[in-house]
């Protein structure tokens, strides 16, 4: 079925990961954000893009098929390059480098020096919405939407603390070079400042 979202017409390439999640408001919120989505789920599709989004979804499965469709180390490689990405939830999982409370033998792309607690705020039932501020970000709160969101327990000295959930305290943005991550789901609010903040990043490094 067609994407029913027009399209800009310039702008960087932002990769959404396209293996399990929200990749359909991912590549919406792309598109408010003025840059052009395209799906990745190969290695070749992943040499085309300008940045990459891995969405929220379910980290263990988004893990297996990685491993499936031969995009590890691809990524791994890439992420370690340079190359912008954006984690929100599942994605914030795999883009730390050190993991609590996965399963047996479960692997993270990495790129960011944190650890991170995985379906740290309880399972699906509380779920919860809060308002976070979050550093740099001209405007009011942003409002967050945490679905078996995890949280971040310890950053290294490169890691931008980007924002807490004033609830708990817990770290749930942060940001190391070109890499940025968030707990919960920004796609899902119809609220386009993370993605243009993603979006700017990618278009200080091309």
């Amino acid at each position: 079925m067609p994407d029913p979202v027009q399209r800009p017409a310039a702008g960087p390439v932002i990769g959404v990961l396209a293996l399990q999640g929200d990749v359909a408001e991912h590549s919406r919120a792309v598109t408010v954000a003025g840059a052009r989505p395209a799906r990745v789920r190969r290695p070749d599709e992943l040499d085309s893009v300008d940045g990459l989004i891995i969405p929220g979804g379910e980290s263990t499965t988004m893990w297996k098929l990685a491993v499936v469709f031969e995009l590890m180390e691809p990524l791994r490689k890439r992420i370690g390059m340079g190359l912008p990405v954006f984690g929100s939830c599942a994605g914030m999982i795999m883009l730390a480098d050190r993991l609590l409370d996965g399963i047996g033998g479960q692997e993270t792309f990495g790129g960011i020096d944190m650890t991170v607690r995985r379906n740290a705020f309880g399972r699906q039932v509380d779920s919860f919405e809060a308002d976070i501020p979050v550093t740099g970000m001209p405007g009011a709160a942003l409002r967050a939407v945490f679905i078996r969101a995890p949280w971040v327990e310890e950053t290294g000295p490169d890691v931008e603390i980007l924002g807490a959930d004033p609830g708990t305290g817990r770290i749930v943005a942060v940001r190391q070079g070109p890499a940025l991550a968030t707990a919960f789901h920004p796609e899902l609010t119809g609220d386009p400042r993370m993605h243009k903040l993603f979006v700017d990043m990618v278009r200080d490094r091309i």
